[in-house]
């Protein structure tokens, strides 16, 4: 490998030297994967299966056929290359048809123009999309006891985390005190040894772990000292969003000395399968996801989760849709495996989505009913407002406050930013021993080279009653989270209200000609913020959740598909956390952790599906998803509309009425998921269709990545049988058709529809019965009435006379013609 760094040929021959910088490529070659095989190849039956059974990977069948794919894979770089000229990373051989190797851009060059070959790309990076919810989604008392009950909801799903491992010693994954697990004869993965102590990483409730690394190592980027080469997790976030989706019931999440109360996953039961593909300090490479969502699906997992997604398009991509990665989930979805992918956190601004495909549930993050707020009592009567779980001081007595900067033992030591307070070496413990210690926040809290835990860990050492952080500069996008703490502490995060403490302790602090303190004279307390304050105008959606419209191209051409497809709590969650954490630097060293993004959203909605798909087992990955999204909700727990934050002209951050682009179909509703009435259910060559219809795709492109020839059924990508209708370019009158199964009695529909003044709105029939098990067909026109360059919003309303409510979202952005 240390020959190959540099990617260098040397032909001794003809004295040439060929010399590039060697790089992980992703090749799909000629002829069909194992999921959609069906024969043709002298010698090989046929491997493919209807979408609704389970390819039986242990078969002799299925087992020579993919030898089969892999010596040709081999057989390709033997013939173009020289041995130890190149480094075969993986074969996929499951759900696409090709190999990761590690080669030159030359060689690259070269076996993009060899026969049989269909596509070469270069890796690129993804990133992670960095308790409460099971009460506030109504788990305990709507959905688990359709299953059961807590200690059966979720039994024997399994669900496959593609993320940066597992710390498996954590309660919230222990099997003691719990019923046996048994086996689940339908997965087949394995489970890797921990390589200090020789232990299994599986206990029953995690049912396989194993670690995907090669391009990491290939690109240099791998340390293994902090990366770990086993499934162990080295970052936290995967031990976390684990354990949002099937962590055990009960688990009292403590920290300082203080329950903050009882963990859960949504689906407690369900067992745990872990493909660690993300590590700490550069996140993960496409190769390696690849190769763990394959195995995933080889091994039998009934749901994926996927906190994780592009840092920014490959090079070779032109549409969203068609990449490794995207066609990858589409075979994982044909192979009946539901997808929950992290929609983004680069909200609030459009177009920041980085889940596209129809095939994948996008998913968006909601704030819940819960905050944690603190306040800081000023000696002169002022109270300002802040966050902090933090104990108070004692309540009837003031402390004398005492700035950082005017404690330095030494001049020489601002090179350490000493106002971070992050160094008690630095400051002068006698002048700050009882007392409250002020301190900044700079933008090394941002980085990440400082936290609220060192500033609680140095005010504790130098024996401080507690700490005060002032943010005294807000820049867009930055967001301030609270954070537990041992000792009173408090993080001001309006810069006015830190101003107001800035010019209260400068007047009430006198100081010499040169500027030394004379005596300290402010004084103020700090207030008890360890108990949730619970809101009724929950759920919001959060600041940093990505929005659509969703884009079909890396032009920002805009796609007749709704992304996100729905909302879920991804704010202020509390998980699981590895000890061997470093993702946050508030929590190293500690079991649990609270943390925001659509990271901790997805797993939410990974582990409700589990609780569809052990209800019903036989049901699509399409079915699901159009179960949670034609039952979500558009309204608070208040009854007013979902609001959205988002930024003001100030910057300032404020709340508007929210859109499908900010939450796509609603806010997740599971106990109405159970039983929806109607599904929009969509198979693989449904989805080929909407490839085949969407402008500006190239057929020869989808073919490449299909090995199918296009189907033009569906007539337009808006045809699709989605739970949603979008219209990026509406101009006179269009109709859709949308197709309807009922999945539960005999039941007569009333359809009505809405939609704003600029675009008329009809459909067709406006009542329909259905019998049970059958479909029927409705269509929706809509008219341009009015141009007003945005778009216009709406719904279809499916009411039935047994109490089902199926609702679709709307939108369509108006042309002239």
């Amino acid at each position: 490998m240390g020959l190959l760094k540099y990617g260098c040929v040397f032909i001794t021959l003809f004295a040439l030297l060929i010399c590039g910088v060697a790089e992980v490529y992703i090749v799909t070659v000629e002829g069909e994967p194992i999921i959609s095989y069906t024969g043709g190849v002298d010698g090989f039956e046929a491997t493919f299966v209807d979408s609704d059974e389970k390819i039986d990977t242990t078969s002799e069948l299925v087992t020579s056929y993919a030898e089969h794919l892999e010596k040709r894979h081999d057989m390709l770089l033997g013939m173009l290359f020289d041995q130890g000229t190149y480094n075969k990373l993986y074969s996929y051989r499951h759900l696409i048809n090709g190999f990761a190797v590690h080669l030159s851009p030359e060689q690259a060059e070269t076996l993009r123009h060899a026969p049989g070959v269909k596509s070469v790309v270069r890796d690129w990076k993804v990133k992670k999309l960095t308790t409460h919810t099971p009460q506030f989604l109504g788990l305990p008392t709507g959905v688990w006891p359709t299953g059961g009950g807590y200690d059966r909801a979720g039994e024997d799903v399994v669900i496959g985390f593609v993320d940066s491992g597992i710390y498996p010693h954590h309660p919230s994954f222990s099997t003691h005190n719990t019923e046996t697990y048994g086996p689940v004869s339908k997965y087949r993965g394995k489970c890797e040894v921990d390589p200090d102590t020789r232990r299994s990483f599986c206990n029953g409730k995690i049912i396989g772990a194993q670690h995907f690394a090669q391009a990491a190592i290939a690109a240099g980027a791998f340390n293994p000292s902090i990366d770990f080469a086993s499934p162990l997790d080295g970052d936290g976030h995967g031990s976390h969003t684990a354990s949002i989706a099937a962590g055990r019931n009960g688990i009292p999440v403590r920290m300082h000395g203080h329950e903050f109360g009882k963990a859960s996953g949504m689906a407690p039961r369900a067992r745990i399968a872990v493909y660690k593909a993300l590590y700490p300090l550069f996140g993960g490479f496409v190769a390696d996801v690849v190769a763990a969502i394959d195995q995933a699906v080889h091994d039998g997992v009934d749901i994926l989760s996927l906190s994780v997604g592009p840092n920014s398009p490959s090079t070779a991509t032109k549409t969203t849709y068609l990449n490794p990665f995207d066609i990858t989930l589409l075979g994982a979805v044909k192979a009946g495996v539901f997808v929950a992918q992290a929609a983004g956190n680069g909200g609030p601004f459009p177009k920041t989505l980085i889940s596209f495909s129809p095939w994948i549930t996008s998913v968006a993050a909601a704030i819940d009913d819960r905050s944690y707020k603190n306040h800081l009592f000023l000696g002169n009567g002022k109270i300002i407002a802040g966050i902090g779980l933090s104990p108070s001081t004692h309540l009837n007595q003031t402390y004398t406050l005492v700035a950082a900067t005017d404690v330095l033992l030494d001049s020489s030591v601002t090179k350490y930013s000493p106002t971070d307070c992050q160094r008690p070496e630095v400051l002068n413990r006698n002048l700050i021993k009882g007392n409250i210690l002020l301190c900044g926040y700079s933008y090394n809290f941002i980085s990440g080279t400082a936290s609220i835990k060192k500033v609680s860990e140095t005010a504790r050492a130098l024996g401080a009653v507690g700490f005060v952080l002032c943010v005294e500069n807000v820049n867009p996008g930055v967001h301030f989270y609270p954070v537990p703490v041992g000792i009173p502490g408090i993080l001001i995060t309006d810069a006015s209200k830190s101003k107001e403490l800035i010019d209260y302790y400068n007047i009430s602090t006198p100081r010499d000609w040169t500027g030394r303190v004379k005596s300290f004279k402010g004084t103020g307390k700090i207030g008890y913020g360890l108990m949730p304050i619970l809101h009724k105008s929950a759920p919001q959606v959060a600041l940093f959740s990505a929005r659509g419209p969703n884009i079909k191209d890396y032009n920002f051409q805009e796609a007749d598909l709704l992304k996100p497809d729905i909302l879920a709590p991804g704010s202020l969650i509390w998980g699981a956390w590895s000890l061997n954490g470093t993702d946050e630097a508030n929590y190293d060293g500690e079991g649990f952790a609270m943390i925001s993004g659509t990271s901790m959203a997805a797993p939410h909605i990974a582990g409700i599906a589990a609780l569809i798909k052990q209800q019903h087992p036989h049901w699509s990955p399409a079915a699901i998803k159009s179960a949670l999204m034609t039952t979500s909700t558009t309204l608070d727990r208040a009854g007013n509309p979902i609001l959205a934050q988002q930024y003001s002209d100030t910057e300032a951050m404020n709340l508007v009425r929210a859109t499908p682009f900010d939450y796509g179909s609603g806010h997740i509703n599971p106990r109405a998921a159970l039983d929806p009435g109607l599904i929009f259910d969509t198979g693989y060559e449904d989805y080929l269709g909407f490839l085949c219809t969407t402008p500006s795709i190239d057929v020869h492109e989808i073919r490449k990545y299909t090995n199918l020839p296009c189907n033009y059924t569906i007539g337009h990508p808006t045809n699709l049988n989605t739970p949603s209708i979008t219209f990026s370019h509406l101009v006179r009158t269009q109709m859709v058709t949308r197709t309807v199964t009922n999945v539960a009695q005999q039941e007569t529909y009333v359809i009505t529809a809405r939609m704003d003044p600029s675009v008329a709105i009809e459909v067709n029939p406006p009542a329909m019965t259905i019998k049970a098990g059958a479909s029927r067909k409705f269509t929706v026109t809509l008219t341009v009435r009015l141009v007003t360059g945005t778009y216009s919003f709406g719904e279809v309303l499916l009411k039935g006379s047994r109490g089902h409510k199926v609702r679709i979202p709307v939108l369509a952005n108006g042309y002239p013609r």
